[in-house]
This record gives C-alpha cells, sequence and structure tokens, in this order.
C-alpha cells in the first residue's frame, strides 16, 4: 500500500476511535455521572489540557525523532489508555475523578500523536498537499461519523464494548504507522540545538509569517468559541434542552459530520483552491452566523439541521487552513510549525470548554451557544480587513 493511503488510514483510525470517545466520554459524564455544566465543562478541559502544556514539545521531538515513529509510540499509548475506563465500570468503580485522569492519560497520547501526524503529511503527499490534506479529512470525517454511529449505542451495548473496540481500532492505526515507518520516507533531523531553541525557532517562523499568523489568530478562535461549544453546549442542549439520550448525542455528532464529509466531496470535485485563506474566511464567518442561530432553534431535528449547515462550512474552512499551514511550513520544520498550528486550537480549546461551562451554567445553552458564534462571526470580520489572509494566494511558497 501506498505511503499516501497508509496515512490516511492511520488518520481514519485516530479519528474513528475519537469519534466514539466524543460520544462515550460525554455520555458517562453528562448522564450517567449527571454532573453539573461547570464539571462537564472541566472533565473535557482535562482532555484538551495536556496539548497546551506539550504539544510544542511534542512538535520538536517530532522533528527531531522522526514524525512516523513518534506517531506510532503515542498512538500505542493511546490504545491502551480506555482499559482505565473498561476496569472501572467492570469492578465498579467509575467516579467524576476517574474520568479526569482518563481524560488526561488521552489528551497526553494526542498532544503526541497530532503534530507528528502532521509533519508526516507532506511527505507522504506526493507533490499534492491540498489534495492530499482533502483526502485525509474526508477519511477522517467519514470513520468519525462511523464512530458517532456506532457509541450512539452505548447505553444497548454498554460503555465497555464501546472503548474495547475504541482500543482495537487504534491498534489499526499503529500498523499502518509501522508500514510507513518501514518505508523510510521521514528523514530525521540531527540533534545539533536544544529541543527549547527548536520550538522558538518554529514560533518565529509562524509569527514571522503574514499569512500563517492569521491562520493561528483565527485557530484560537475556534478553540475558545466552536470547540467550546461542540464538546460542552451540545452535549449540555441534548440533555437539559431535548431531554435526550447517547443515541441523541450520537445523532448530532454524526450529523455535523456529515456536512463536513458532503463539502469535501465537493472541493475534491472543484480542484486546487488558489485563494484558501479567503475560502477558510468566507465559510468561518457563515459557519458562525449559522452557529448563532442554531441556539434559538425550538426543535431538536431543527437544531440538527442548523449544525448540518455548520458542518458544511467547516468542511471548506478547515482543510483551507490546513492547506495554508503545510504548504508555507518550512520542509526541516514541518512537526514544529503544524504543532503551533494545532497548539493554536487544542490550546485554546481547554479555555473554550472552561468558558463554555461556566457560560452554559450562567446563562444556558441556547444563550451560550448564540453568544460564541457571534463572537467567531466578530473574529473573521476582523481578521478579513486588517490581515493578508484574504488576498493570500499559494503557489507552494508565501505571498509577500
Amino acid at each position: 500500500m501506498k505511503p499516501r493511503n497508509l496515512y490516511i488510514l492511520a488518520t481514519a483510525s485516530w479519528f474513528f476511535a475519537f469519534g466514539m470517545q466524543s460520544v462515550v466520554f460525554a455520555w458517562l459524564v453528562t448522564i450517567v455521572l449527571a454532573e453539573p455544566a461547570e464539571y462537564v465543562g472541566l472533565a473535557q478541559t482535562a482532555i484538551l489540557a495536556p496539548g497546551m502544556a506539550l504539544i510544542l514539545l511534542a512538535g520538536a521531538l517530532a522533528d527531531r525523532l522522526g514524525a512516523d515513529r513518534q506517531a506510532l509510540c503515542a498512538q500505542l499509548v493511546a490504545a491502551l489508555i480506555p482499559w482505565v475506563l473498561i476496569a472501572a465500570l467492570q469492578f465498579g468503580f467509575l467516579s467524576y475523578s476517574v474520568m479526569v485522569i482518563y481524560a488526561l492519560l488521552m489528551g497526553t497520547a494526542q498532544a503526541f500523536v497530532t503534530p507528528s501526524r502532521d509533519g508526516l503529511l507532506n511527505h507522504v503527499a506526493e507533490e499534492n498537499v491540498q489534495q492530499t490534506v482533502l483526502m485525509t479529512s474526508l477519511g477522517q470525517f467519514t470513520f468519525q461519523i462511523l464512530g458517532y454511529w456506532l457509541a450512539g449505542y452505548a447505553d444497548r451495548l454498554g460503555a465497555s464494548t464501546i472503548l474495547m473496540m475504541q482500543s482495537f481500532v487504534l491498534l489499526v492505526g499503529v500498523s499502518a504507522f509501522e508500514l510507513i515507518r518501514r518505508q523510510h520516507i521521514v528523514v530525521r533531523q540531527p540533534k545539533v540545538r536544544s529541543v527549547l531553541s527548536e520550538v522558538i525557532t518554529g514560533a518565529r517562523t509562524v509569527a514571522g509569517s503574514s499569512v500563517m499568523r492569521p491562520v493561528v489568530i483565527q485557530n484560537v478562535a475556534m478553540g475558545l468559541f466552536f470547540m467550546g461549544c461542540f464538546i460542552v453546549c451540545f452535549p449540555l442542549m441534548v440533555r437539559d434542552v431535548f431531554n435526550g439520550s447517547s443515541g441523541d448525542m450520537a445523532t448530532l455528532y454524526a450529523i455535523n459530520s456529515f456536512g463536513l464529509v458532503a463539502t469535501i466531496l465537493i472541493m475534491l470535485r472543484v480542484g486546487y483552491v488558489l485563494k484558501p485563506g479567503r475560502a477558510l474566511l468566507i465559510f468561518q464567518m457563515l459557519g458562525a452566523a449559522v452557529l448563532a442561530a442554531s441556539g434559538l432553534m425550538e426543535s431538536f431535528w431543527l437544531f440538527c439541521a442548523a449544525v448540518f449547515v455548520w458542518g458544511l462550512c467547516g468542511g471548506i474552512a478547515m482543510p483551507m487552513s490546513r492547506t495554508v499551514m503545510q504548504e508555507l511550513a518550512p520542509a526541516e520544520q514541518r512537526s514544529r510549525v503544524m504543532s503551533f498550528y494545532a497548539f493554536s486550537f487544542f490550546g485554546a480549546g481547554p479555555l473554550g470548554t472552561l468558558f463554555n461551562g461556566y457560560l452554559s451554567g450562567a446563562v444556558g445553552p441556547r444563550m451560550a451557544i448564540v453568544i460564541c458564534g457571534l463572537a467567531m462571526f466578530s473574529v473573521g470580520l476582523i481578521m478579513s480587513f486588517t490581515s493578508k489572509l484574504w488576498s493570500a494566494e499559494m503557489h507552494h511558497e508565501e505571498v509577500a
């Protein structure tokens, strides 16, 4: 199998497992343990917090050790972590504290998987980065939908069964990373400087780019307002507003991913987007407006319809932001640059989950969603007028 196909398989395995985890984790904390909104936000923060602390270090290490080797080892560790919750469920000691411990462990594994996997993409892309990003995103969201669908049966099959499936799927990705590693397509960087100096070099590269810098700022806003809504406000809406189940939660998440997949399929037919930054800003603002409107929906299915349209917008915005970073990242700094890209999203995520948890507790999940949508729209509007992201064209080098 070609390295690019193995890469897509490995990425799909992670998001297949992530889809299962998203539903089961939210279901256990929100419905089984019946924790209040603030505690739901704190539990989701625990998944994201290790990324804030470790992802930049992980990016620098991936450039040194080899992105393929680090991705393999970190995903292997991630495959073992679900057994913490399986043991808690089987022996009857499931508690909020156990959920937080699981979240911290899985978040740590994710912090090392993400930049190394992103750093691999250019090595397997075969001179077509944007198409590889789109194909990877297609596999990612398609299998994420399957993960949501399977996890929707958690209240019938039992959470332990879903968690065992999650562990197995992650092991499939480990096998794909091992096959990539055996093809020796990744060149290790010489260890001539300290890890800290390499992190600083990556920071200077991103901060000095008139195109990458606004993408990172936009990503921070996404972590604060979009991610927080998705993993805190949405489960609270299902529980508190629509009186739903794990199946309803899975349906909502899957419908969002269907929107992402539909747009990515269209993008693959359209071909190369010359101005991905402009596409990113337009569909980010449109998605923010739709998200704000979704908070006002009175029925569960109208809410799902709005979330589907939000997903359609994300299917353009998310691959375009990744394309910009992948194409402009210097070859010797790819994992580091992509670690800053991931850090801007996952690093802001803990702040977003805390913000949305307490905001939902204060004004309810409906108004929290409206506020986040309006805030994200404002950020996109400001970036459209104050950055070069709107006018930049991609020619595999930065437009000054």
